[in-house]
């Protein structure tokens, strides 16, 4: 018998081997952590799928368990997780889903952190300090995902410390529509930064304005504490807006509304992106300075916010057409044309 007999097989056998193909669209799958699921919902909605099935519990000793209730093999996924309050609860689950979802053969795996935890750790202020927003970004990596897609971090270099592509997304155009909406813009208004930090990206955001940038100098004692040690530019006669990324416990923007109140500011809003109102952030708020405290829900929101003048803008359009961009290997800096890199 000849050689070439050997491997000759029936032809309804054959067929199929030669019909093999890598499917020539991509799937794209979206799913939850525990931390914002009403928010995944509604970037679903956006995008036109339908939110991931997923098992997620935590033992009595506090571990986390996690697993997709379908297939991700060959998928683009996209984990929603905002990362506040339990912090370390939603952080770890998103690494353990994120595990999960490399060892279940996805082909790219996305973290969609609206607000990326650690943050304000972003540097070394004393000495024997960590610099525990770079650990993070270490631990994230190392738990299977490719990319990062975040909204407005404390700091630019929280970038630099991830080991692959950082999508950056910003609040500031919803602000300045807002505030545009209500009036506020052009002469006799003036956005305040909440610290010299923030200066540049405060000089921005008056420029969508059309408005006057000023300055709040500031002292830190310790953690969480603020004082306030002079107001640098013209405030006086004007109606402020303070602008900063993050509202903890209210505590350094009411003082520095009452600051700009006695600079002789005849109104003072504020603005800022995440709305962590630990407490007494409601309390101080209500009985502040301030006529109106407008931020996004990229974390959940306290439903007694409405009793403290503070409006919600939601998130989910921006975050459904950056997942879009970046599925489609499109470029998510012409959502904000070029100024979401704002640092």
């Amino acid at each position: 018998m000849s050689d070439s007999k050997l491997f000759d097989v029936p032809a309804e056998m054959g067929a199929p081997l030669t019909s093999f193909a890598h499917p020539s669209s991509k799937r794209l799958m979206v799913f939850s952590g525990r931390s914002n699921t009403e928010l995944a919902e509604r970037i679903c909605d956006r995008l036109g799928v339908t939110l991931g099935g997923t098992t997620l519990k935590t033992f009595a000793n506090g571990e986390i368990y996690a697993r997709f209730e379908e297939s991700v093999r060959g998928a683009d996924v996209f984990l929603v997780q905002s990362c506040v309050n339990p912090v370390n609860r939603n952080l770890m689950e998103l690494m353990i889903m994120a595990d999960a979802a490399m060892l279940g053969s996805a082909k790219r795996v996305t973290a969609v952190i609206p607000w990326y935890p650690y943050a304000r750790q972003d540097k070394k202020s004393a000495p024997r300090e960590p610099i525990t927003a770079r650990l993070v970004a270490t631990l994230l990596r190392a738990s299977g995902i490719d990319r990062v897609l975040t909204m407005d971090l404390h700091a630019g270099q929280v970038q630099g410390f991830f080991d692959g592509p950082v999508d950056h997304m910003t609040a500031l155009p919803m602000f300045a529509r807002h505030f545009r909406d209500m009036g506020l813009s052009g002469e006799g208004t003036v956005v305040v930064s909440a610290d010299a930090g923030r200066a540049k990206l405060a000089t921005r955001f008056a420029e969508m304005l059309d408005a006057e940038v000023a300055i709040i100098a500031k002292l830190r004692p310790e953690h969480g504490k603020a004082r306030v040690a002079a107001i640098i530019g013209e405030v006086e006669g004007k109606k402020a807006i303070i602008s900063d990324d993050i509202i903890d416990t209210a505590g350094t923007l009411c003082a520095g509304a009452q600051a700009v109140h006695d600079a002789g500011a005849t109104e003072v809003y504020a603005c800022a992106t995440h709305a962590i109102l630990s407490d007494p952030a409601l309390e101080r708020i209500k009985e502040s300075v301030l006529h109106e405290v407008v931020v996004c829900d990229t974390v959940p929101i306290d439903p007694r916010a409405g009793e403290s003048r503070i409006r919600v803008l939601p998130v989910d359009a921006i975050l459904a057409q950056t997942i879009e961009e970046v599925f489609r290997e499109g470029s998510v800096s012409n959502i904000f044309g070029g100024e979401n890199q704002l640092f």
